[in-house]
């Protein structure tokens, strides 16, 4: 298991929030194909087998290869883990992460299988889609917190050893919280306006009873709302001293809402083609995970715990007296290198 924070780590990191994400699109694809009930039961396929069988057809291959995901994500969960195990006293904020990815995808799997056995309830469909938005909201926690401390652990120069290493300002973090908000909303909203539509996963599943057409005009209020938001902080951001990263983050919840939306008005006017509705379904995991990064380069209260306090690092003497250094190591009975 690893000593320190590699490259590897990241990987891992990267792949649970890929797979977290691309989750959400498999099980978008399960419901888009009517193969929701491809296997009537859970936790077996069928009361007599644990997997599916030919003479099920191809929405059972693809309902029971839907649940084998779980698998990988079970893997690289477990991955996250292990790389990480070493460390934990270290980089207790990474360890705890890992730990809840992990225990977050057994919810997931019972919750699917509720799925099944409510016989795709709009309300039990739309609490799978959320804790997997959940949990893409966390993976993208976690791969901050690995990055940072890989660039640290690497030797890059950092002016500011946190996630947060630009300007803010209160209005700044509100704007950046309120967005974050606002992005719940709409996921939440648009559940709604799912659980109201003509793609229920069966022929035969049962839909909420609210008009299509009014729930969708409650969805885009909060879109509206946040593109407001973002809008704004976007320009201030450019008025701070801000970092690039966190420009970034804002240019990327621009492109992701502006994707959101015109896949939204796209799929609304032209009949829910399938093939929109997917990528309307990629594009709500991206906004998880596009919202949180923003927020947390902008509230983030996460600073490096790799340390240094060598006078030499070139990471301090840009900006900090490495006497001073020096000294606290010293008062902390701690020699001057590297905390671990």
């Amino acid at each position: 298991m690893p000593t320190s924070v590699t490259g590897w780590t990241m990987a891992v990191a990267v792949a649970s929030l890929i797979t977290q994400i691309g989750i959400i699109v498999t099980g978008g694809a399960v419901r888009l194909t009517e193969s929701g009930l491809g296997c009537p039961t859970w936790p077996k396929c069928t009361p007599e087998s644990l997997t599916n069988t030919p003479e099920m057809g191809i929405h059972g291959y693809i309902e029971f290869g839907n649940r084998t995901l779980t698998f990988v994500l079970t893997a690289v969960a477990v991955l996250m883990l292990l790389a990480i195990w070493r460390l934990r006293a270290t980089y207790r904020a990474i360890f705890w992460l890992s730990i809840i990815l992990l225990c977050g995808i057994p919810g997931q799997a019972v919750i699917g299988g509720m799925t099944v056995l409510t016989e795709l309830n709009p309300w039990v469909v739309s609490l799978h889609f959320l804790l997997s938005s959940f949990l893409v909201c966390l993976a993208a926690l976690l791969v901050n917190r690995v990055g940072l401390e890989r660039r640290i652990g690497g030797g890059e120069v950092e002016q500011v050893p946190s996630l947060v290493d630009g300007e803010t300002t209160a209005t700044t973090r509100g704007l950046a919280r309120a967005a974050f908000v606002l992005g719940w909303i709409t996921l939440i909203l648009g559940t709604v306006v799912t659980g109201s539509g003509p793609h229920g996963g069966d022929a035969e599943a049962p839909r909420h009873d609210f008009d299509p057409a009014v729930v969708t005009r409650w969805h885009v209020i909060p879109v509206y709302l946040l593109i407001a938001v973002v809008i704004v902080l976007l320009v201030l951001v450019h008025r701070l001293a801000s970092s690039q990263r966190q420009r970034i983050s804002v240019w990327a919840m621009v492109a992701v809402i502006v994707l959101q939306a015109s896949v939204g008005y796209y799929q609304h006017f032209n009949g829910l083609p399938i093939v929109a509705v997917l990528g309307h379904m990629l594009g709500t995991g991206l906004l998880a995970w596009l919202m949180t990064n923003m927020m947390d380069r902008q509230c983030s209260s996460y600073s490096s715990h790799d340390t240094v306090v060598d006078p030499r690092s070139p990471r301090f003497t840009a900006n900090v007296d490495p006497a001073t250094l020096v000294a606290d190591a010293q008062a902390e009975g701690a020699s001057p290198g590297p905390a671990r």
